[in-house]
């Protein structure tokens, strides 16, 4: 028997919270007569277990990440062939998630049907298959928690549970108004986060650019200091062109003509 097989077991236990190590693993094959055959056997096992326990896990990420199940938007079904410019690349690495071990948050800016929420959702999918906790919410519906919170009194609540995920990603900036306490919960969302540990990031989309953003929001002073932490460090990918929807459009047109009146002849008689 190899140390690798031994190695691999270990890291399989580890993986499971099984406190068992390679070393005693190996008295076990020792005292037991195992075969090669039968360690084999074992590890196999410890890996069907391990990847069992991670696809649960990842089930697990995306029921509670909010993004949408029945029809996923990932990397692998956005078309990056209609994607055109120097750092057109970039997008593609985006997959590496690169950007949320580095704390570097990410907006897409740009008109309806160009791929920005695709591009967030797909993020989001790939930090759930990662073990990263994600949580996709539109800004409408960030404002309508925030007004809940403050009448119920659950602000504090509320707002844990949206620092806690790895990634936050805020869809559609831009479409809805701010009041001045509502403004106030999101800088200190956003300053909650600015400090978070471990891997994390915020991911925005909107059609406005991030200097139109305080035209939506009612108190400057936070909001500055949210957009000053926002984009303290952050990639902006601006894209332009046309919208991708309705590419399945299909357009019919028909024509009707008057029927002729019939004449007192061919009227029936009754």
């Amino acid at each position: 028997m190899n140390d690798s097989l031994f190695e691999s077991i270990e890291q399989s236990c580890r993986s499971l919270r099984l406190d068992f190590s390679s070393a005693e693993f190996a008295a076990l094959a020792e005292e037991l007569e195992f075969s090669e055959e039968a360690a084999t056997a074992v590890k196999l096992v410890l890996e069907h277990l391990q990847e069992k326990k991670k696809q649960t896990t990842v089930r697990t990420l995306l029921r509670l990440s909010r993004l949408p199940l029945k029809d996923p938007k990932t990397f692998e079904n956005f078309d990056f062939s209609v994607i055109r410019g120097k750092n057109a690349d970039r997008l593609r690495k985006l997959q590496t998630l690169s950007a949320i071990y580095a704390h570097k948050n990410l907006a897409f800016i740009g008109p309806a049907g160009t791929g920005k929420t695709h591009l967030a959702q797909a993020l989001g999918y790939e930090c759930c298959h990662h073990g990263l906790k994600t949580y996709f919410i539109k800004m409408t519906e960030l404002r309508d928690r925030f007004i809940t919170a403050r009448q119920v009194g659950k602000t504090a609540r509320v707002l844990n549970g949206l620092v806690r995920p790895s990634c936050l990603i805020i869809d559609e900036v831009g479409h809805c108004e701010f009041d001045k306490e509502n403004t106030r919960l999101f800088f200190d969302l956003i300053d909650r986060r600015y400090n978070k540990e471990g891997s994390y990031n915020i991911i925005f989309t909107s059609n406005k650019n991030p200097s139109a953003w305080r035209d939506n929001f009612n108190e400057d002073d936070a909001l500055l200091c949210a957009l000053d932490r926002i984009f303290d460090d952050a990639t902006v990918f601006t894209i332009k062109g046309n919208s991708f929807r309705g590419n399945d459009l299909e357009t019919i047109s028909l024509q009707t003509t008057r029927v002729k009146a019939p004449t007192s002849s061919e009227r029936p008689t009754l």
